[in-house]
C-alpha cells in the first residue's frame, strides 16, 4: 500500500532508515522540478550524479540504473535514471520524456536495496513532473515493484500554498 501524505518530500517523515527516490534524465541535465528543493536540503545528491554522468564513477548511467546517494545517517538518496532527454519548450516531441520500463527496472534496485537496509522509500509523484508520465501508469508500476514486496512507501505532495 503506498501512504499519501502532504509535505516536503526532502525531508521524509518516520523513524529507522529511509531511501528518498526521484528521477533522472539520462543526459546528465540537474536543474528543473523536484532535484532544485533537493539540492537546497542535500547538495551530495546533485554532486554524485554529475560525477556519475560525466563518466567518473564505475557503476553503469543509463536507463533504469540507480545511484544511492547517503545524505545522513538515516537517510539515502536514489538518484533514478527514468527520463530519456528533457522536455523542451522549444523542441516539443510526440513522447514525453518519462520511460516507465525504466522507472520499473530502477525500483527494482530500490527495493533490493530497500529490503537489505529495512528502509522505508520516501518519494514526490515520481515521472509525473517534468518527465511528464502519467501517474495512473506510475503507481501501479510502485505498487508491483514495493509495495507489493513489504516495502512501506510514502508519496508526498506539496500542500497547497496560502495566500
Amino acid at each position: 500500500m503506498i501512504q499519501y501524505v502532504p509535505g516536503d518530500a526532502t525531508d521524509p517523515q518516520g523513524d529507522g532508515p529511509k531511501l528518498l527516490v526521484h528521477v533522472c534524465n539520462d543526459i546528465g541535465a540537474w536543474g528543473r522540478g523536484f532535484v532544485l528543493a533537493l539540492s537546497k536540503r542535500h547538495p551530495e545528491p546533485e554532486r554524485a550524479f554529475k560525477a556519475w554522468a560525466a563518466g567518473e564513477t564505475d557503476q553503469p548511467y543509463a536507463l533504469g540504473e540507480v545511484q544511492f546517494v547517503p545524505v545522513r545517517d538515516d537517510l539515502t538518496v536514489a538518484n533514478l535514471i527514468g527520463q530519456h532527454d528533457i522536455a523542451r519548450k522549444t523542441r516539443p516531441t510526440a513522447a514525453p520524456p518519462v520511460r516507465y520500463e525504466a522507472i520499473r527496472a530502477g525500483l527494482s534496485r530500490v527495493r533490493a536495496e530497500a529490503q537489505r537496509t529495512q528502509a522505508s522509500v520516501h518519494m514526490p509523484r515520481i515521472g509525473a513532473g517534468v518527465a511528464r508520465g502519467d501517474w495512473a501508469v506510475i503507481e501501479p508500476i510502485i505498487e508491483q515493484e514495493l509495495a507489493a514486496h513489504g516495502v512501506p512507501v510514502t508519496v508526498y505532495d506539496l500542500p497547497p500554498e496560502t495566500p
